[in-house]
């Protein structure tokens, strides 16, 4: 029975760190181009009410998935016209999307308050594989959408180490006056990237949204995933592959919380053992905000510094 119950856990450790994959694999595009972009949490919420109000009155669940891609590149968007355009304080604008975002979710979920969701994202039937010890329920388990997140991961992998545009926009991250003297847009490329990172957060909502959530509650859907994921770029080191590895490592540690409850293991207060995600992504964030840490962690080396071509 113990064995049934951890193993039942480290599976659903996998399910959840699509979210944190796809989450931070938006945050590592955006902060690879130098922009920091911490209103995950507010974008992974704007991602999960607009798909839920779409799919609550269209039932298409592909419509909903791409509005909540729509979303976060919105709002990312109007991040990059703050810290890009106007050069505002990344570190300020990310925390005011977080309020917005939170705020406006709440408000446009509040007619949606308590309802279950419309439309599912269905786990995948793959017949004896499922069946099989062990491995099946870790592995074959999952919706079509959690192995489509691993291929990304590569993806994005190859993408920045492998390809000319990732070799350049990892220069913007660390060089950015160097690519100006080459000849790139060093505003184009951080606009672009941000955007693509915001897309992928919104459509980590939505994910969440179908496949974890069972009801729409703007207190309780995300429940602060967003700033796991922020601590998870610098668990991965700005590196997507690691990215996994360490996303199912904090989404076990989201659960072992309830698998203990459920055991009636009590060696710490469970609100000790809860807090213990969001107490490693606190340490995180203060970590990354010292100069000298960041370069330790192999931080991009002009992330969160805005690039001014007279001040080459």
């Amino acid at each position: 029975m113990n064995s049934n119950i951890w193993l039942l856990t480290s599976a659903d450790a996998i399910s959840i760190a699509t979210t944190l994959v796809l989450a931070s694999l938006g945050a590592i595009i955006t902060e690879r181009s130098g922009v920091i972009n911490l209103g995950v949490e507010g974008m992974l919420l704007m991602g999960a009410v607009s798909g839920f109000v779409v799919a609550e009155t269209s039932g298409n669940l592909w419509l909903a998935l791409l509005v909540s891609v729509f979303v976060g590149a919105a709002l990312s968007a109007v991040h990059a016209a703050l810290t890009v355009g106007l050069r505002a304080n990344q570190i300020v604008s990310g925390l005011a999307m977080v309020i917005f975002g939170s705020g406006l979710a709440q408000f446009i979920g509040k007619p949606y308050e308590g309802n279950l969701r419309p439309v599912v994202i269905e786990r995948l039937d793959l017949g004896w594989l499922t069946d099989l010890p062990l491995v099946g329920p870790l592995l074959f388990g999952h919706d079509v959408f959690t192995y489509a997140t691993w291929l990304f991961a590569a993806g994005a992998s190859f993408y920045l180490h492998r390809t000319r545009p990732g070799l350049i926009l990892r220069a913007t991250g660390d060089a950015p006056a160097t690519v100006d003297a080459q000849g790139g847009s060093v505003a184009r490329i951080r606009w672009a990237h941000t955007i693509a990172g915001g897309a992928l957060m919104g459509f980590a909502g939505g994910w969440f949204m179908f496949a974890r959530a069972t009801a729409w509650n703007a207190n309780a859907t995300t429940n602060g995933i967003g700033w796991i994921a922020l601590a998870l770029v610098v668990f991965a080191s700005w590196r997507p592959l690691r990215a996994i590895g360490g996303a199912v490592l904090f989404g076990f540690s989201l659960q072992v919380p309830f698998t203990l409850q459920a055991e009636q293991i009590t060696i710490l207060p469970q609100t000790i053992v809860a807090m213990f995600p969001y107490l490693v992504t606190l340490l995180v964030l203060v970590l990354l905000s010292t100069p000298r840490a960041r370069r330790l962690l192999g931080a991009p080396k002009m992330l969160g510094q805005p690039f001014v071509r007279d001040e080459r």
